[in-house]
C-alpha cells in the first residue's frame, strides 16, 4: 500500500489547481485530504454539506467529486479573488453555492441551519466559534478538520492553539473523534 491517488482526480482539479499556483495561494488542502472529503462525502447520500473556507476551491471539487446528485454544498470564503477560481471552474455546477463573506458573520446569520458533514478549514469553526460551528452538526455528522500538524506558514505561537483546539476537541461529551498523523494532521469527529 501507498498513499498515491490512483483513482480520477476531480474534473475540474487541474484547472483550479494551475489557477491556484498561478494566484499566489499558498494554503490550498493536500491531496492527500481531498481524496479523503471526497471518501467521507460518498457516505452523506442526500446530504447538506458545509465548507468554511473555500479558498480557490480545490477541496470543494473534491467534496463536490463524492457527493450525490441530491446533495448540496455551502462554500464561504473572505477572499473575492479566491472565491472567483472556484465560481469560474465549478459555479456551474447546481448542488453548490458559493458565498463571499466573512466568516463569522456568515456563523452569526446561519446557526440554525444544520449539516451532516461541515470541512472548516477556516479559522472560524476552527479557532473561533467552534461551540457554535458544532452546534449546526447534525447527529451522526462529520466535523473534519486539518493542519493539526506544524506547517511551515504557521505564524509563531499557532502551534499552541492547535493544541488546545484538540485539548477542546477531546473533552467534548457530544463528538467522537480520530486523529489522524497524516497528511497535514486531520481530525474527523462525529455528533452523537
Amino acid at each position: 500500500m501507498n498513499q498515491e491517488i490512483n483513482h480520477p482526480l476531480p474534473k475540474a482539479y487541474t484547472a483550479i489547481d494551475n489557477a491556484t499556483k498561478a494566484s499566489g495561494f499558498t494554503m490550498a488542502s493536500d491531496i492527500q485530504t481531498c481524496s479523503l472529503l471526497k471518501t467521507l462525502a460518498a457516505s452523506k447520500p442526500a446530504g447538506k454539506f458545509l465548507e468554511l473556507g473555500t479558498g480557490t476551491g480545490l477541496s470543494t471539487a473534491w467534496i463536490l467529486d463524492g457527493m450525490d446528485a441530491a446533495s448540496t454544498l455551502v462554500s464561504i470564503d473572505n477572499e473575492a479573488g479566491f472565491l472567483a477560481i472556484a465560481q469560474d471552474h465549478l459555479g456551474a455546477d447546481p448542488r453548490l453555492t458559493l458565498t463571499l463573506s466573512d466568516g463569522g458573520e456568515w456563523v452569526e446569520n446561519n446557526l440554525t441551519q444544520k449539516y451532516d458533514y461541515i470541512f472548516a478549514d477556516t479559522w472560524h469553526g476552527k479557532y473561533l466559534m467552534l461551540d457554535e460551528v458544532l452546534d449546526m452538526l447534525n447527529k451522526g455528522g462529520y466535523y473534519i478538520i486539518d493542519d493539526m500538524l506544524p506547517q511551515p506558514n504557521w505564524p509563531e505561537g499557532h502551534d499552541l492553539k492547535a493544541i488546545k483546539l484538540i485539548e477542546d476537541l477531546e473533552k467534548r461529551t457530544d463528538l467522537v473523534l480520530t486523529k489522524q498523523v497524516w497528511a497535514t494532521g486531520i481530525v474527523i469527529a462525529v455528533k452523537i
